[in-house]
C-alpha cells in the first residue's frame, strides 16, 4: 500500500492519497488540485475515489474538480445530503482499492455526517481517517453544524459516543491521521504533531479520558469563540459543489478600468503596504495566514481587486481566496503608477516607549490570552477578528498606535482603521515581541 499525506501549511489542513494495484483514494482534497493528480500519474494509478470526511466548513474541497479531471467516484456520508452525483454510505460501509479496504466508520458529533475511515490491509486494521473528529491532542468543534437544526451540546453529545463507542474500540497500534492540525480554527489546541495511535491518543488526548457525559459537554462547549463568517458559506459550497478554478480569473486593471465599488486588497506586505499603497486599500499579506484572515475580515460577496507585487502573486492571492470560498475577484493591479496612492505611518517599538514620544492611545489587536501573557502599558485589546464590529468603541481624537506580535496584524487593523475613517494611525515595526525586548532586556 502507498499512503502519503499532503498538508497546506496556511489552513493546517492535511489531504491524503492512498493507492493499492495501481488504483487510488484521495481524501479531503484541497481546491487545487493539481498537486493529486500529478502524484497519480507519477506512479501510474488510477483516481478510483474522491472521499470526503465531512462538508468542510474552513476551505472549499476540490472534490468535484478532481473527479471531473480524473474519472473518480465522489463519496460522502449519507447525511451529508451533497446536491450533485456520489456515492452515499452509511457506517460498516466499505470501498475497496485492490487489496486495501476502507471501512466507512460514521462518527457524527464534528458535524452530523462526518465518517472516519478505517484502512486494512490483508484483514489487519492499520491507519483510521479522523477527518475533523479526532484530532492530535483535541477533538473537533460541535458549533459548525449551523441551520442544519443541532445545538453545540447536541454535537457535542454525539461525539462522546462516537469517541467512546467508535474511535476506541479501535486497536491501540492504528495510527491516527486527521484532516487539521496545530493553528486550524477546527479545534482549539491540536498538537503539532501531524499523526498519532490510538493508544498514543487514549493515553493523552484529554478528550478520550474516562469522564461523564455531562463533564465532556460542558468542556467541549465552554469559551467556543465565534466561528469565521466564512464558514456557514463554505460547507454549503461543498455541499453544492464549488464551480471549476478555470472559470476564476483576475485580469490586469489600470486606473481608469478601476471599479470604484470594488474592495481594493493589497496583499503585499506590511513595508509595501506602508511606503505606498491605494487609498482605501485593506492589506492583508500574502506571508501570514492570508486565506482565513481574509474570510474572517473580508466582505464575502463585495468585488474586488488584488494588488500585488506581480502577476504570479497575484494569481496566487486568487487561489488562495478561492480555497475559502471568496471567489469575486475582478482583476488585479501590479503596479501603483497612475492611481493615487498615500501611505501608512510607521513606528518603531523604541519611538513608542520613548519618553518625549508623542501622547498616543495604543491599540493591541492581538488574542486575548496574547494579551494578557505581556503588553504595552495602558493598551488597549480588541482582538483584530473583533475589529470591525467593535470600530465605536475606539477614540477617534487622538493619535493611534497599533500593535500586535510582530507587525502583521497591526498592518492589517490599521488598513481597516484608515479605510473606516479613522485620520491617525500608525503600526507599531517589530510589534510586542520588540516592545518586550526593549522594555524588559534580561539581565546580563
Amino acid at each position: 500500500m502507498y499512503f502519503h499525506q499532503f498538508y497546506l501549511a496556511c489552513l493546517a489542513h492535511a489531504s491524503y492519497l492512498i493507492a493499492d494495484g495501481g488504483e487510488a483514494a484521495v481524501f479531503d482534497p484541497q481546491r487545487d488540485v493539481d498537486q493529486y493528480l500529478h502524484a497519480a500519474e507519477r506512479l501510474g494509478l488510477r483516481i478510483k475515489y474522491v472521499i470526503e470526511t465531512h462538508l468542510h466548513a474552513d476551505f472549499v474541497s476540490g472534490h468535484q474538480e478532481l473527479a471531473a479531471r480524473s474519472g473518480a467516484e465522489i463519496v460522502f456520508g449519507a447525511k451529508a445530503g451533497a446536491a450533485f452525483p456520489h456515492r452515499a454510505v452509511r457506517d460498516g460501509d466499505i470501498l475497496r482499492i485492490a487489496g486495501v479496504e476502507l471501512r466507512a466508520i460514521e462518527t457524527p458529533g464534528h458535524t452530523p455526517e462526518s465518517i472516519s475511515w478505517l484502512v486494512a490491509e490483508d484483514g489487519r486494521a492499520t491507519k483510521v481517517l479522523t477527518g475533523d473528529t479526532l484530532f492530535i491532542g483535541d477533538v473537533g468543534r460541535p458549533d459548525l453544524a449551523g441551520s442544519r437544526g443541532h445545538t453545540s451540546e447536541e454535537m457535542a453529545s454525539m461525539l462522546y459516543d462516537s469517541l467512546r463507542t467508535k474511535i476506541l474500540t479501535l486497536p491501540d497500534d492504528v495510527e491516527v491521521w486527521p484532516a487539521h492540525g496545530a493553528g486550524s480554527a477546527g479545534g482549539r489546541n491540536i498538537s503539532s504533531d501531524m499523526s498519532s495511535t490510538i493508544g498514543a491518543q487514549r493515553r493523552t488526548n484529554w478528550a478520550l479520558q474516562t469522564m461523564p457525559r455531562e463533564e465532556f459537554v460542558e468542556t467541549l462547549t465552554a469559551g467556543l469563540a465565534p466561528p469565521p463568517r466564512y464558514f456557514p458559506r463554505d460547507a454549503e459550497l461543498n455541499r453544492q459543489g464549488p464551480r471549476a478554478l478555470s472559470e476564476i480569473s483576475a485580469p490586469p486593471i489600470t486606473p481608469d478600468a478601476l471599479n470604484p465599488d470594488a474592495l481594493i486588497l493589497d496583499v503585499r506586505d506590511a513595508e509595501a503596504f506602508g511606503a505606498r499603497h491605494i487609498a482605501g486599500s485593506v492589506n492583508i499579506g500574502l506571508d501570514g495566514n492570508f486565506a482565513s484572515w481574509c474570510g474572517t475580515l473580508l466582505p464575502l460577496d463585495s468585488p474586488i481587486t488584488i494588488v500585488a507585487d506581480d502577476e504570479a502573486s497575484a494569481s496566487q492571492a486568487m487561489m488562495r481566496l478561492a480555497r475559502v470560498g471568496i471567489e469575486n475577484v475582478e482583476g488585479c493591479v501590479t503596479t501603483l503608477d497612475g492611481f493615487a496612492t498615500v501611505s501608512l505611518p510607521q513606528i518603531t517599538a523604541r519611538e513608542l516607549n520613548a519618553v518625549n514620544a508623542t501622547p498616543r492611545a495604543v491599540l493591541d489587536v492581538r488574542r486575548r490570552a496574547e494579551f494578557w501573557e505581556g503588553h504595552v502599558t495602558d493598551a488597549e485589546n480588541i482582538p483584530l477578528d473583533e475589529l470591525p464590529e467593535r470600530l465605536g468603541e475606539i477614540d477617534r481624537s487622538q493619535p493611534l498606535a497599533v500593535i500586535c506580535a510582530a507587525g502583521y496584524r497591526s498592518s492589517i487593523a490599521c488598513s481597516l482603521l484608515a479605510r473606516a475613517g479613522f485620520a491617525n494611525v500608525m503600526s507599531v515595526q517589530g510589534g510586542t515581541e520588540e516592545w518586550m525586548r526593549i522594555t524588559y532586556p534580561r539581565a546580563g
